[in-house]
């Protein structure tokens, strides 16, 4: 009976440092994706405006790259920072993960630090204190090539990422996965998805940062000559890229719906497996109950989208037994993540109909902006919780269950390190958005200096005395 009792407690113990685990892992992987998604396209938007400098000789273009390098400079940092971290837990808390797949996930994630992380940190100091010690040229070039790393890097941590989504080109030998065809893993079939969409999701995240920050600027009556330069710039590009995103998230919903139905059918709110299915525009799903309360649909609509005809059958969430996710959050994830879109392409298309037309935003439109500043956050959250819950409970699709991955580590150490981790993120986040808008205040500080002079390279820096 004691021993009986103790295999329990244990049981429930374990079920608690599962949990607490799992909590951990997405509290410190929410935490870092939040800088890369904006370093990734924000150094594509510092070469452009130092490309643009050389086409024009404008120095509001330089202007704008100095100020938008000292933010990807801070952005950076904790991005490297907090990453240190992720590494850490596949040995204290998953260790069955690289047990299972180290085969797989070693050599990306190595291939990510080598032809990557090492690009960016070569060349990351020239970009960042080189001004006046490099050729023009160089400097540039030095941007691009830290452009090139953030995206390569982002390529081979999305690889891996979808490679546990729909994972081939492997077969599995007393337990661990061997790899058999290295193009297999890497392009697997939701990683030309799930990579273009990561992107455009970046370049919509650094374009609302760099609108938001210059109307934040605008409002206080800043009136820096790159100001309006990075303003305009990141409007266009917004207005440009979601309804792209709209398309491919189209494609890759098609595609998640061949290879992961269950999750299809979870962000559907679809509980029994239909023809016609509704567009579910709110509902409270009830898992016990197996069922959704306070339904408001377009009837067909969720057929005509995901089979692209009317009458198109989608597998319900009771086809799929106990290998299924979540339902809630992957339904209202879902719906959070297409609602900060729409709300992007309505401002951005306002913002850039605006400037078409009287070469300029009221301040409806400028607040709009601030606050819509961080809403590449929200998005980019909402859509990678659906994401990864979605895959649940798989770690890996088919291969690896979560919860075989864990480790033994009482759920007193994993909560105890967990609440640094929460306390710690709590301060560094608000300590980033307060000195971002610390930054933008000091800008307009300075926007009345001195004229500029200039150095032998034609670089303006500010005068001396």
């Amino acid at each position: 009976m004691a021993y009986i009792c103790f295999e329990d407690t244990f049981r429930e113990s374990m079920m608690d440092a599962f949990a607490l685990a799992r909590i951990q892992f997405a509290a410190n992987i929410s935490f870092h994706i939040l800088f890369p998604t904006i370093t990734i396209a924000l150094c594509w938007f510092l070469l452009f405006f130092k490309i643009r400098f050389h086409l024009t000789g404008n120095d509001s273009w330089l202007d704008a790259y100095r100020f938008w390098v000292k933010v990807f400079a801070l952005t950076f940092a904790l991005g490297v920072v907090s990453g240190i971290t992720m590494s850490f837990q596949f040995g204290t808390n998953w260790p069955g993960f690289m047990e299972t797949v180290g085969n797989i996930a070693g050599p990306l994630l190595a291939y990510e630090v080598l032809t990557a992380f090492f690009l960016e940190a070569t060349f990351l100091g020239i970009m960042l204190f080189g001004s006046n010690r490099v050729p023009p040229l160089m400097h540039t070039l030095a941007t691009a090539l830290v452009a090139a790393g953030t995206t390569l890097s982002a390529f081979w941590i999305i690889a891996l990422n979808s490679w546990m989504h729909t994972p081939q080109g492997f077969e599995m030998i007393d337990g661990q996965a061997h790899v058999t065809d290295w193009s297999m893993v890497i392009f697997n079939p939701s990683m030309p998805y799930r990579l273009t969409h990561m992107l455009i999701a970046s370049g919509l995240t650094a374009a609302f940062l760099i609108a938001g920050l210059s109307a934040y600027r605008l409002l206080r009556n800043d009136r820096s000559t790159g100001l309006n330069r990075a303003l305009k710039s990141s409007v266009a590009i917004a207005a440009l890229l979601i309804p792209i995103q709209i398309f491919v998230g189209d494609l890759h919903g098609l595609n998640t719906l061949e290879h992961q139905p269950a999750k299809i059918a979870a962000m559907e709110g679809i509980w029994d497996t239909e023809k016609g299915a509704p567009l579910l525009l709110f509902a409270i799903p009830d898992e016990e109950n197996r069922e959704n309360h306070y339904e408001v649909g377009i009837p067909a609509l969720a057929s005509l989208i995901l089979t692209h005809q009317l009458d198109g059958e989608i597998a319900g969430i009771n086809s799929f037994a106990e290998n299924r996710p979540p339902v809630a959050p992957l339904f209202f994830g879902f719906r959070i993540m297409v609602g900060i879109g729409l709300l992007m392409l309505i401002i951005s298309f306002t913002a850039v109909w605006q400037l078409y037309r009287r070469a300029e935003l009221n301040k409806w439109t400028l607040r709009a902006l601030v606050a819509m500043t961080f809403s590449g956050w929200i998005a980019t959250l909402a859509g990678w919780y659906v994401t990864e819950i979605g895959r649940q409970p798989w770690l890996v699709q088919g291969v690896l269950t979560t919860r075989d991955a864990v480790s033994g580590v009482p759920a007193t150490t994993v909560a105890g390190s967990l609440a640094m981790y929460l306390s710690l993120y709590a301060l560094l986040l608000v300590a980033y958005v307060t000195t971002l808008f610390y930054m933008a205040r000091r800008a307009g500080s300075n926007s009345t200096a001195p004229p500029v002079t200039t150095n032998p390279h034609n670089l303006p820096v500010p005068a001396q005395g």
